[in-house]
């Protein structure tokens, strides 16, 4: 009877069999970062991705303001363009430079969190879309928020983004331009107003659904032994993106 070795994260398989087992399936499924051991790299602040985020940040109260104050929609979309320009390029940058840092990885999806919570509310305020839609979705994002505050006191990282997550996001920040533009007058008011709409129940819909596998990824950490912390520089390479 062949002996039983223990994996990587705890789950014991019988020896002589595949390493392509429970464990690497269960890795598979648990999409959520080990926590980064720190190495030279991780720590910079002064970099230009950073910089780029931080200058997407400075959009946010001025974004929020130009929508309930003099109600300038048209200021208040560039504002967005500019925003959503900056959060392409701080990835690239980051890529092309080599310039990871924890705080771009933590930075980059609180902004894109931030533009979206400053457009729900406008709109909540402007009778643009129902109140329940926005506590919904900001409700998704502290629940998600605590579920990583847990995780890392079990020594994981955030959650690693996903193609879900990302699509979810942009097709949000998609939908209030549109969204905006549907409430001026005139036939492209009135071409913009389905689109708006259209996006949007599309970005709910997977933004709810995106939470939900988070979620289940969550539970699955829950169940899974604490991971060793990450040895190689790949290994602890923050991830960038929303969730």
């Amino acid at each position: 009877m062949p002996g039983i070795v223990p994996c990587a994260d705890g789950v014991r398989t019988p020896r002589g069999r595949s390493p392509h087992g429970p464990c690497s399936r269960r890795r598979r499924l648990l999409h959520v970062a080990d926590a980064p051991t720190p190495h030279a790299g991780t720590d910079r602040v002064l970099t230009v991705p950073n910089l780029l985020s931080v200058l997407r940040l400075a959009g946010v109260p001025l974004f929020l303001y130009l929508l309930l104050g003099p109600r300038a929609d048209g200021w208040a979309i560039l504002v967005l363009m500019l925003g959503g320009l900056t959060d392409w390029l701080d990835g690239k940058l980051a890529r092309l430079l080599g310039q990871y840092s924890r705080l771009g990885a933590l930075l980059d999806p609180a902004v894109d969190r931030l533009y979206i919570l400053a457009a729900l509310v406008a709109l909540g305020v402007r009778e643009v879309v129902p109140w329940w839609v926005v506590l919904v979705l900001v409700a998704r994002d502290l629940v998600l928020g605590l579920c990583v505050l847990v995780l890392r006191r079990r020594g994981y990282g955030p959650f690693v983004v996903t193609y879900l997550g990302k699509a979810a996001t942009f097709q949000l920040l998609y939908a209030f331009p549109l969204l905006l533009l549907g409430q001026g007058e005139g036939w492209f008011a009135e071409l913009a107003r389905p689109f708006g709409y259209a996006f949007a129940g599309w970005g709910v819909g997977l933004y709810l659904w995106s939470g939900l596998l988070y979620l289940a990824q969550f539970v699955l950490a829950l169940r899974t032994p604490a991971p060793r912390p990450a040895t190689s520089d790949r290994e602890a390479e923050p991830h960038r993106g929303g969730l």
